[in-house]
């Protein structure tokens, strides 16, 4: 089994203390696209879009993503 990967987004926006609408409005996306990345129903997350929401919330990449999977150690 392959690893996944599990965007973490969620807890980062809840220890941080900031909405979805604040969030978006910083980082310069709609809404509808923040919710989608944080429920993890995108195929894909540009490096830009990342370190645009590592700077908003003052994080690193590892803190949004982690690999889940059985044959990880």
């Amino acid at each position: 089994m392959s690893a996944r990967i599990v965007v973490r987004l969620d807890v980062m926006m809840a220890r941080r203390k900031i909405r979805g609408r604040d969030l978006a409005a910083r980082i310069g996306i709609t809404e509808q696209n923040l919710s989608l990345l944080k429920s993890g129903k995108v195929k894909g997350v540009r490096f830009e879009t990342l370190a645009r929401l590592c700077d908003a919330l003052e994080c690193q990449p590892g803190d949004l993503l982690e690999a889940e999977g059985s044959d990880l150690a």
